[in-house]
């Protein structure tokens, strides 16, 4: 049977019916969702390694059901919305950090393909994709919905009649100008050398081994998509949205209970977004014929979570100043420079 992939045709694979889509993004609801709590779990033990100490230890096993604790906190804590906020504006911007970031799961390839069995009542013999809704675009509509996600905290931060929250808001505005540019930049060279936005189309193109790999053409590019990854996430250094040390916790600070859990689960669907793109774009993809291939792609994904604990663990806070100094004077540059020498070298 002949299927159309990221706008290639493509013989002998599985027909992608909307049942099949609707299950994968189910699925990556569900997983992700569980991965982003267990995803704090995570960071506050390699923290806690780090600065030797313990991390949770008091709720179940090493701590392993401090998860079931914090969600039942957050689930029943009482939902306050100040007096003189703007109610609409405070009520929906958690819902949009969290829905952006799924949404751009949604054209990122989580779990390879598979068959639900037969046996199973309704669903039996269907053909549920790796990637949700393949895009021939896909790298830019998945930047583009982390970029959206950035409304979330400005308009928290505007919207609650607080002087932190508009401290927030506006380093949200300041990060959000000055990161988005070096993103773009850093993987516009590697699109050059593709030829394509199809997330299959750059797995495609490392299929050699790890001699493939794009790091090994665009070491520069790498290291420029991961700082400004940093800066996406709102991550350690350039956390300067809710640095608690300056501003309290900036956008966030009026916010309590499921909408304060919001904010934290767009962050770290955010993380692993981030992760999935660069190994998928910089350290060869997946396999999609073996489940072998997917276990490499699982333990690179985890190698850049860790990353991001490692840094928080390891590196000071920067100012505003410091973060547009740093991406318009030196990394935009260094960007700039990356793609003018690899046009050349495609030229030539």
């Amino acid at each position: 049977m002949e299927t159309t992939l990221a706008g290639h045709v493509v013989e002998n694979l599985p027909q992608v019916t909307a049942t099949g889509v609707i299950i994968k993004a189910v699925i990556i609801l569900a997983v992700l969702s569980a991965l982003a709590g267990f995803g704090t779990f995570i960071e506050r033990k390699v923290l806690a390694f780090m600065q030797r100490r313990l991390g949770p230890m008091h709720v179940g096993p090493y701590g392993l059901l401090q998860i079931a604790a914090d969600g039942i906190k957050l689930f029943t804590k009482e939902d306050i919305i100040p007096q003189n906020a703007n109610k609409l504006i405070f009520m929906i911007a958690p819902i949009i950090t969290a829905a952006t970031a799924f949404i751009a799961l949604s054209a990122v390839p989580v779990f390879p393909d598979f068959t639900i069995p037969e046996f199973i009542p309704l669903l039996g013999g269907t053909f549920v994709p790796s990637i949700a809704s393949d895009l021939n675009v896909g790298l830019l509509f998945v930047l583009g919905m982390m970029a959206a996600g950035l409304y979330g905290p400005l308009l928290a931060g505007m919207s609650q009649s607080n002087k932190w929250g508009i401290i927030g808001a506006a380093r949200t505005a300041i990060q959000f100008l000055s990161y988005e540019v070096v993103t773009g930049l850093s993987i516009l060279a590697p699109i050059m050398l593709v030829g394509s936005l199809s997330f299959v189309d750059f797995n495609d193109y490392q299929a050699g081994g790890i001699g493939s790999w794009l790091i090994w053409q665009q070491p520069v590019a790498f290291i420029l998509f991961l700082i400004a990854g940093f800066a996406e996430t709102n991550r350690t250094p350039f956390d300067l949205l809710e640095h608690e040390a300056e501003i309290v916790s900036g956008y966030a600070t009026e916010y309590s209970g499921m909408r304060w859990g919001m904010f934290f689960i767009g962050e770290y669907a955010n993380m692993i977004t981030v992760a999935i793109i660069a190994s998928v774009v910089f350290l060869g993809g997946y396999d999609a014929e073996g489940a072998l291939g997917w276990l490499f792609i699982m333990l690179k994904i985890a190698f850049f979570f860790f990353l991001m604990l490692w840094v928080r663990a390891s590196w000071p806070h920067i100012r505003p100043d410091q973060l547009m100094w740093l991406c318009w004077k030196v990394l935009m540059p260094i960007a700039m420079i990356n793609i003018v020498i690899t046009a050349l070298v495609i030229l030539i």
